[in-house]
């Protein structure tokens, strides 16, 4: 299961809004590295692939695909003020940098 704030649920339906995305539903991917690092990735597509997961939280609909789905497991979508600048964070508790 993945989930998204309401700060962060308001700023993705604004930035479809603004890409002309809305309706579109939010694909979230995660690799992980060679240095066991993850690395995060999101989009707004519309192309549904063979076995992804799709979820729903505050809204926004969320799509998966299987290679990243146990890594991204328990995630929490989050839209903070990080030092004046806000962006878009992933709690991940798979994550081994947040641990």
């Amino acid at each position: 299961m993945i989930s998204v704030t309401p700060a962060a649920a308001t700023q993705i339906r604004e930035s479809a809004k603004l890409g002309n995305m809305e309706g579109m539903p939010l694909r979230i991917a995660v690799t992980r590295l060679q240095n066991g690092a993850f690395h995060y990735a999101m989009g707004f597509d519309d192309q549904p692939r063979e076995g992804d997961k799709t979820f729903q939280s505050e809204g926004i609909d969320i799509v998966v695909a299987p290679p990243s789905l146990e890594l991204l497991t328990g995630t929490v979508v989050d839209y903070v003020d990080m030092e004046g600048k806000k962006e878009i964070i992933f709690i991940n508790p798979n994550d081994p940098d947040q641990k």
